[in-house]
């Protein structure tokens, strides 16, 4: 059996799509995100239980670096999240703002900047008690909040906690 030599530091390696295309690997945005969950992680493990207060101040940062249509729907989320689910926590996950249950995210918001896309998304994960037959949806693109929007997340975030 050949020994697989790892790749020299520095050198660049590319993998083959099912469609025979070079994959060029993640972005630079993608792997700003990972080296933002390292330090997230890192953050959390130095803060332990008492962190709650400092990741509601590190999700108010995230929100305020964030351009001005993606900023007001943020502050408009993190109100409803607040005012829906108060048990979640407030805390970033891959540089953007989320909220957790027992120290896993159940939703977050995404800017549309972040990975350079052209609507923002508030999402759920599998965390969320959403489940709904076979399918349903887990996260919602957003170019604006209308109130029935915001009645409507307040009751999906509900429903996420239940």
């Amino acid at each position: 059996m050949a020994e697989s030599k790892p790749a020299r530091k520095g050198t660049k390696t590319s993998a083959t799509t099912a469609t025979g295309k070079a994959s060029q690997g993640f972005t630079d945005e993608e792997r700003a995100a990972m080296k933002e969950r390292s330090q997230e992680l890192k953050a959390e493990a130095r803060r332990g239980r008492a962190g709650k207060a400092d990741g509601e101040h590190d999700v108010l940062a995230k929100i305020a670096e964030m351009p001005k249509p993606d900023r007001a729907m943020a502050e408009k989320l993190h109100a409803i999240v607040k005012a829906s689910a108060p048990d979640l926590s407030p805390k970033t996950w891959y540089g953007m703002p989320a909220y957790a249950k027992d120290g896993k995210v159940v939703c977050y918001f995404q800017s549309a900047q972040k990975f350079k896309s052209r609507y923002a998304t508030f999402g759920f994960s599998d965390e969320a008690n959403l489940d709904e037959g076979a399918m349903w949806p887990t996260s919602f693109a957003l170019t604006e909040l209308t109130a029935a929007d915001e009645a409507r997340i307040g009751a999906l975030v509900k429903k996420a906690v239940s």
